[in-house]
């Protein structure tokens, strides 16, 4: 049986099915809703029923307190839907954002390599060209474990369109006891079929700002920043854009060449790659010490007139964060990006600043 979403204050009505979650029902109709851990934990994505019958879900009790429940607020990443409903939701217009609704696309993979110790390039020819915004990511789903696990698209969307071949590029580090990226790194081979799903994620350029970009990544979060430097080099972007890119050694430091050598050939490109735990005795002779560090020395502790993008460890991104409001650059101008795990969505987040 299906039923209709009404999404105030857009005034927009969507169909949904009796088993679908809120949320999934607006990304596939192309309307966005503010979410995270889409999995009922972080509390991203509560809304207001203003009429209508919902199921909760697996809705958290800390995420969702029993008052809230009785004031009719839900998760729209786990509820369900028992009648037509209305809903209310915090969504602010962004200028930038292109309306993709989310989709299902089938595909194999194409070529695998090893990145670093730890890290695995993952390519898949989709069976149709997947349109995205440089910054945005899918989700991939596990064979015979019955999971989906996020990951950012690694390749810029003009490079795709252009080889319209549907072939899409997604960096995944192995995480430890962690059975999805297991699976990927230990099981996956070329030629398997797989299916995704997306694009997800509103972490993309705000391009109408027309500021200097500064771009903070670390380990695999490397794949979002990279496909938004890509796709504004390719797209002939001249705004100065600074890339501070960090991992623990030199041997974790993928794409370094890549970015070298663009920075050599695009003078609006500055990229600082840093190195926490390189041995001492090493040749390497860039930046020692956090991405944060390389960022205020590179800048001098002044990120004025700036617009941030961050992506990689919930840890680097909040110290991150933190070093640019000490450096007077403040929440409208830092985006980030961070998938959450279970144990990371029941930490306290600060009030601090409020995650996009």
């Amino acid at each position: 049986m299906s039923y209709q979403i009404t999404i105030e204050p857009l005034g927009q009505t969507v169909d949904i099915e009796d088993d679908q979650t809120i949320l999934d029902a607006c990304l596939r109709a192309g309307v966005w809703l503010p979410h995270a851990c889409c999995h009922g934990l972080c509390a991203t994505c509560k809304v207001q029923v203003v009429d209508g019958e919902i199921e909760h879900g697996a809705a958290s009790p800390f995420a969702l307190m029993d008052f809230e429940r009785d004031e009719r607020k839900c998760l729209a990443c786990c509820a369900t839907v028992q009648s037509d409903v209305t809903i209310e939701a915090d969504i602010e217009e962004e200028p930038d954002a292109e309306i993709i609704p989310v989709r299902d696309f089938h595909g194999k993979v194409s070529r695998i390599e090893t990145l670093t110790p730890t890290i695995r390039g993952i390519w898949v020819a989709l069976d149709a060209p997947m349109h995205f915004q440089a910054g945005q990511y899918i989700n991939i789903e596990i064979p015979t474990l019955g999971i989906s696990r996020p990951f950012s698209i690694a390749g810029a969307p003009q490079a795709d369109a252009q080889a319209n071949t549907g072939e899409i590029e997604l960096n995944v580090r192995i995480v430890p006891g962690g059975v999805g990226t297991a699976y990927l790194h230990e099981r996956l081979q070329v030629g398997d079929a797989v299916t995704i799903s997306g694009p997800y994620g509103r972490f993309f350029v705000r391009k109408s700002a027309n500021l200097p970009l500064i771009f903070m990544a670390g380990g695999s979060g490397l794949s979002s920043p990279r496909s938004m430097v890509l796709d504004l080099l390719q797209s002939g972007c001249t705004l100065p854009m600074t890339l501070v890119y960090g991992q623990r050694v030199r041997a974790e430091l993928y794409y370094h060449d890549e970015f070298v050598a663009l920075a050599a050939r695009y003078p609006n490109l500055h990229y600082v790659p840093a190195l926490s735990d390189e041995p001492a005795d090493s040749d390497w002779d860039g930046f020692r010490g956090f991405v944060h560090d390389a960022a205020k020395a590179h800048f001098g502790n002044d990120f004025r007139g700036h617009k941030a993008y961050l992506c990689g460890p919930p840890k680097m991104i909040d110290a991150c964060i933190s070093t640019l409001m000490q450096g007077q650059l403040f929440e409208r101008d830092i985006y980030t990006e961070k998938f959450l795990s279970a144990a990371d969505a029941q930490q306290v987040r600060s009030p601090l600043f409020r995650s996009l």
